[in-house]
């Protein structure tokens, strides 16, 4: 996907004065080190400290260790995968080839390389994410856990595969800035399980090579960082890398100016990033995990160092993790809301390991859980391995405790967000705050008003996820349309406009009018948004106190247009429908669950599943996968002489 001439002037319209100044100031130092690189500084007597204190490995719960060296056997079996594209080449990896395309990504300088074209790169994602080289951290985990060097040996070799293949500022991999965050993190943690390993110090600190690609990607993350409109989860992934590397890797004379940086860039941007109630601005939930494991390994290198750390950074952790408590299902589960790619910003667990309860469980040590979260049953590598690090957050002489909340909230004002929830497993979330983050709201999806159902964890009503990014402009503009999402549409457009693939042009604004989810008689819900010019649409949402039947009401005031009424079901969900009326069914631990979706009846309706031309019927349960689920759509018009209301209701049988 290349970017046209209109593209560029969009993306401009969203930029402030400082964000522009910024960027030209990035391209002149740019075309400066195309010319010479700066000059990376000779280091003698370089050591590796920040050492795993005693005991930390031994407090891996040995079902977590089990897990994680049947991953690390399967990589040295030269089996993974990514994004739903299964390989057989990790052995001895091709750093350029994207196995989804076939193709190999064209060499030369970073800065001009076209990483989003596809035909000249392949898909960008295929190849960024093997060379976060978070499965080298798999690896290196598992030589901790087991002493075997079989591992160790085989990070090495690919750590100095992969530094021949790509020095600095040459190639793909030079080309975003969260790439090299990540990776650097991904180094510290490697060079950190690798201790012990006889070989550990010499693929390292005693490596010119390492050193110099330590430095380079340090000094990049230095010289180009997120700006302005650009300054989301990114930002926090390159301030984190370089944190992390200043602290662990401190051998260099710019370390202490990058530590100082970094922790300063990553303690504002923290809080930018995050509402008070502790969600993330993106309202992404994907992002949401990977700013909190992101933070999170960035405090455990600061106490690791010794490096004190801001009081807002912990406390912004804080409450991101008793949000996410409050938000999962009964299963652990937190809404699927906005664009997700599957991103982790710290990997040592293997295949299995649940990414929420990891984070919950981590939450637990850390920070101590409050008696309404939900139990947390499953053990992790991670946990105990960042706990081992990380000082407790409350000390003596530490000042008063911070508040925190005394039951579960279901209401986020600031982020606009509501969970119903009844007896029996029924969680309901409510959409109705800003579309997105910053001028570019880059993970936003046209989802005003839109709803997620669940009955025990199985998704009812479902956000039909993200599936891609780059490469399919069809399914990318799909995926993240009004259409794909439970709400109404007006006209055949979107609540809100879209500039390209990571930027909307014009944002639709809702307000929540009502959210009371205390009620005896039930909770109730109500918002409206203003993305269709000359028109409002509103929504109402009740979920009886029984928990058996959810009432949603949309009222559409303004001039006469057609409208569509979407229901995306989960893909363990079949649909009869007849007329007006939806049978559902499914089956979940053994047995079998049905639902009635009576529908509104002024709306001609029809079922679609699996539909590519233009795609209709889909869901993504993860990055680069999909399948078919089904979709009901109604058809009709609203507005003008036939203003009213369009009732639909959700019962749950037995």
């Amino acid at each position: 996907m290349t970017m046209s001439a209109g593209w560029y002037l969009r993306r401009l319209s969203r930029m402030g004065p400082r964000e522009v100044g910024g960027r030209a100031v990035d391209g002149v130092r740019r075309r400066r080190w195309r010319s010479a690189l700066p000059d990376c500084p000779s280091v003698t007597g370089a050591r590796f400290t920040a050492v795993l204190p005693a005991g930390a490995i031994a407090a891996v719960p040995p079902d977590a260790a089990k897990r994680l060296v049947a991953e690390a056997d399967r990589l040295m079996d030269g089996h993974g995968g990514y994004f739903g594209v299964a390989r057989d080449d990790l052995a001895e990896p091709d750093w350029s080839y994207d196995p989804r395309t076939g193709r190999r990504a064209a060499p030369g300088h970073a800065f001009d390389v076209p990483y989003r074209d596809e035909d000249a790169v392949g898909d960008v994602k295929q190849l960024w994410e093997l060379s976060r080289h978070q499965y080298l951290t798999v690896l290196a985990a598992a030589y901790a856990v087991t002493g075997d060097d079989r591992y160790a040996v085989r990070v090495a070799a690919h750590l100095r595969s992969w530094w021949a293949a790509n020095p600095p500022l040459r190639g793909v991999h030079w080309t975003s800035g969260i790439e090299l965050g990540i990776r650097l993190l991904s180094w510290v943690w490697t060079r950190r399980l690798l201790d012990g390993w006889p070989g550990a110090a010499g693929l390292f600190e005693d490596d010119p090579v390492a050193r110099r690609q330590i430095w380079y990607h340090q000094r990049w993350l230095a010289a180009f960082p997120s700006r302005g409109s650009s300054a989301n989860n990114h930002v926090i992934a390159e301030a984190a890398g370089q944190f992390a590397a200043a602290c662990a890797f401190g051998w260099f004379p710019d370390s202490a100016r990058w530590r100082t940086g970094a922790l300063a860039s990553l303690a504002r941007h923290l809080r930018a990033n995050t509402f008070d109630s502790g969600l993330n601005r993106e309202l992404a939930t994907e992002y949401h995990g990977l700013v909190l494991e992101l933070g999170l390994a960035a405090v455990a290198e600061a106490d690791a160092a010794g490096v004190p750390v801001p009081a807002s950074i912990r406390l912004v952790l804080l409450r991101m993790t008793d949000a996410l408590a409050a938000v999962v299902d009964g299963r652990l589960r937190p809404p699927r809301q906005g664009d997700a790619d599957d991103g982790h910003g710290l990997v040592v667990d293997g295949a299995g390991t649940d990414r929420w309860a990891s984070l919950l469980a981590t939450g637990d040590a850390l920070f101590g859980r409050l008696a309404w979260w939900p139990a947390v049953p499953a053990a992790d590598v991670r946990t105990p391995l960042l706990a081992a690090l990380v000082r407790p957050y409350a000390t003596k002489g530490a000042g008063p405790a911070p508040a925190r909340p005394a039951s579960r909230p279901d209401h986020f004002a600031d982020a606009g967000l509501t969970i119903l929830r009844g007896p029996g497993g029924i969680w309901c979330r409510c959409d109705g705050g800003p579309h997105g983050f910053l001028s570019i709201a880059a993970h936003a999806h046209a989802d005003a008003l839109s709803l997620e159902v669940r009955h025990d964890g199985v998704d009812v009503l479902a956000d039909p996820g993200t599936f891609c990014y780059h490469g399919q402009p069809e399914w990318r503009q799909y995926f993240r349309s009004t259409l794909a999402h439970n709400t109404l549409r007006l006209g055949g457009a979107d609540q809100s406009a879209s500039g390209g693939p990571f930027l909307w042009t014009r944002h639709a604004r809702s307000r929540v009018l009502a959210a009371d989810t205390s009620r005896a008689d039930g909770a109730r819900w109500c918002a409206e948004h203003d993305g269709y010019r000359r028109s409002v649409h509103r929504r109402r949402v009740e979920l009886t106190a029984a928990g058996r039947e959810l009432r949603v009401v949309d009222e559409v005031r303004g001039p006469r247009r057609d409208v569509q009424l979407a229901f995306h079901l989960g893909p363990a969900i079949a649909a009869d429908l007849a007329g007006d009326r939806a049978v559902l069914t499914w089956t979940a631990d053994g047995e079998d669950r049905s639902a009635v979706l009576e529908l509104p009846g002024r709306l001609r309706w029809r079922a679609h599943r699996g539909e590519s031309d233009p795609p209709l019927g889909w869901y993504s349960a993860g990055f680069g996968r999909k399948e078919p689920a089904t979709t009901l759509i109604g058809s009709g018009t609203c507005g003008g002489a036939a203003a009213g209301e369009f009732t639909t209701v959700l019962g749950f049988r037995g």
